[in-house]
């Protein structure tokens, strides 16, 4: 039987790890780090957090990118993520475009119901990182708690309000990582 991950934060990509674009991040030369969120993950990590992804990549399904070029992010980012002593996990996607109606697609809480079995995670302890509504939507449909960073869309994201109730609001992955881990050790 698979032991409980007990220790588990779960972020967006694009806006929170790396900077984001209107025109979607489509090889690996796009995918820069946002300054401090990979030295954020491996602050995570040393404190005993596991880091995993679950992000929106409806670039594929609209043909923007292939599955090659998505892998080729990831090695780039984890490669980044090691060379500052930062580990993520797993990276959870969703290919598919608003149209296809799919239950993975955030807002709909698809992929992080995935999280919460392959983990055994208990949702209302786990932390949701993301930068749009749509990532702080699909994480308070299962009781997790909602944290905003205004990196990437999330300036916006503010701006427009309705935010799921509880949600909390931090400049950018690293002010989140340095907060919530204060707040854990209180």
């Amino acid at each position: 039987m698979m032991t409980s991950i007990k220790k588990l934060v779960i972020l967006d990509r694009d806006g929170v790890i790396n900077i984001d674009s209107d025109a979607f991040i489509k090889s690996p030369e796009e995918w820069v780090a946002i300054p401090g969120s990979l030295e954020a993950i491996a602050r995570l990590n040393h404190a005993g957090y596991r880091v995993v992804v679950a992000s929106n990549q409806s670039g594929i399904g609209r043909g923007l990118f292939d599955m090659a070029a998505l892998n080729a992010m990831h090695v780039k980012m984890q490669r980044a993520a090691a060379a500052v002593g930062g580990r993520i996990d797993a990276v959870f996607f969703c290919p598919h475009t608003a149209e296809d109606e799919c239950e993975c697609r955030k807002p709909k809480p698809g992929l992080l119901k995935t999280i919460v079995e392959r983990y055994e995670i208990d949702p209302s302890t786990t932390p949701v990182v993301g930068d749009s509504l749509r990532d702080l939507q699909a994480g308070a449909a299962l009781g997790f708690p909602t944290h905003l960073v205004l990196t990437g869309k999330g300036n916006k994201t503010l701006a427009l309000g309705d935010l799921p109730e509880g949600t909390r609001v931090h400049e950018d992955l690293k002010a989140f990582v340095l907060t919530y881990l204060a707040e854990q050790e209180a």
